[in-house]
């Protein structure tokens, strides 16, 4: 079978994501209809149900009826049916309501002799087991020919302009390309022994153009050595999704409508903060970046490991406090490092345990002088971490917790990954062990000189 050529290929592809794309935005559409008038019936049905209970309110009373037929008839396409605790029924408002309805409680949708009703059962008496059950039913057949107009609709204009936005595709990849063909009769005498040669950029389409001269920058490029691809880009725009959305649609309900000035400055307040977690998020890239590129130099000060843990407890203290936790330190050691740098892993490591402990848990840091080095775990109480998690935790971005799967204001995923550059710039190691009752981070540092 002969291969399709390029241009065929474009517009196949091309008409096919057309196709899609148009598909499901009029599915999306048709679903977002529907659900729009299934909450709309859900409304109407909740506020007459709460006037017929309070007309109903002493179903043996006289007065109920008229109450009840007065209430029926601001709303000439609602029906009700009134049955007993044991099944039996009591009254139907018209003669229309179909002999069986669903019993189930909630809004339910129903069909019967060619007429679309929306359901709603719930008790007369909510809390009573033995109270009678109300169904409320809603014509909504003029509702459904609607939506039924409406898709009919969707479809034949998704249809229309799937095809027409195809062979107009199709037709723009084959003249676009055409100037191809000049372009392989240089490119086909590009190898190995001339990567001098280079594509002409004159006369080109502007789009060709910028082809040509990518490819020629690319075979400037070929004698340089390749360097480990990063996730950096998709990592930051996945994690400022969130905040961007949050700012943006913030400041567009604040703008819906005119407001007062106290307003505006809580709804700057609250984007400040939005602000403030991309800034430092941003920062804590930054950092991961030159860890990565080797431009971590901490300093070389000498440092009292217990002194230093204390005042970090001391720091979490009220946090404690208020969780309930206990804090705890035994163990000395002395050493040579950065103390801000060293200050931030363990002040990582201690947030980190903390909110992982349980009420009336313990965090503990220990200290461990040994002859070629020193020791340092925190370790907390709690529910222990899988197996097959711990060699994920360092990642950037990852959490453990599966409630944390999108961007946070408060923890991003960047702490174990900047704690771990801060070890490895000290010429160290970080590993975490986790068993069933608790979860400890240990260090393992040089002394120094």
């Amino acid at each position: 079978m002969r291969r399709l050529s390029l241009s065929n290929r474009l517009a196949l592809l091309f008409a096919a994501c057309t196709a899609v794309v148009s598909l499901f935005a009029g599915v999306l559409f048709s679903r977002a209809s529907e659900a729009h008038f299934i909450e709309l019936d859900q409304q109407l049905l909740d506020g007459k149900l709460i006037g017929l209970r309070r007309a109903l309110q002493d179903i043996q009373s006289s007065e109920s009826e008229v109450k009840l037929q007065d209430e029926l008839s601001r709303q000439a396409d609602l029906s009700l049916r009134i049955t007993g605790s044991d099944g039996q029924r009591w009254y139907d408002s018209s003669i229309r309501v179909p002999k069986e309805l669903p019993k189930a409680p909630g809004l339910t949708t129903l069909s019967s002799d060619g007429t679309d009703y929306r359901v709603l059962n719930a008790p007369l008496y909510p809390g009573k087991p033995d109270s009678p059950q109300l169904t409320l039913l809603l014509d909504i057949t003029h509702h459904q020919h609607f939506l039924q107009r409406m898709q009919h609709l969707i479809w034949l204009t998704v249809g229309l302009s799937a095809l027409a936005t195809a062979l107009l595709g199709a037709w723009a990849a084959r003249s676009g390309l055409r100037p191809l063909r000049r372009m392989s009769a240089v490119a086909s005498g590009v190898s190995a022994n001339s990567l001098n040669a280079r594509l002409p950029e004159e006369n080109m389409p502007p789009e060709l153009a910028e082809m040509a001269h990518n490819f020629n920058a690319m075979l400037g490029r070929l004698d340089d050595s390749f360097q480990r691809l990063s996730a950096f880009s998709a990592d930051i725009a996945h994690e400022l999704r969130t905040p961007l959305s949050n700012l943006l649609t913030h400041t567009q309900v604040t703008l819906t409508r005119p407001r007062p000035l106290e307003d505006y400055r809580e709804a700057l307040h609250s984007n400040l903060e939005e602000l403030q977690w991309m800034a430092q998020l941003v920062n804590d890239m930054l950092y991961l970046a030159k860890a990565d590129h080797g431009l971590l130099t901490p300093k070389r000060e000498p440092l009292e490991l217990a002194e230093e843990a204390d005042v970090l407890l001391e720091f979490f203290a009220p946090l404690a406090e208020d969780a309930r936790v206990t804090l705890s330190r035994d163990g000395m050691a002395r050493m040579e490092g950065d103390r801000s740098m060293l200050r931030r892993a363990l002040s990582n490591l201690l947030d980190n345990a903390l909110r992982f402990t349980p009420v009336g848990g313990e965090v503990r840091v220990r200290i461990v002088d040994q002859p070629k080095g020193l020791s340092l775990t925190v370790e907390n109480s709690g529910d222990g971490i899988a197996e097959v998690l711990l060699p994920r935790l360092f990642d950037r971005f990852y959490r453990a917790d599966p409630a944390r799967q999108e961007g946070s204001s408060e923890h991003a995923g960047l702490g174990l990954a900047i704690t771990q550059s801060i070890i490895r710039a000290h010429g160290g190691q970080i590993r975490c062990e986790s068993e069933n009752g608790g979860t400890r981070f240990v260090i393992e540092l040089p002394k120094g000189d």
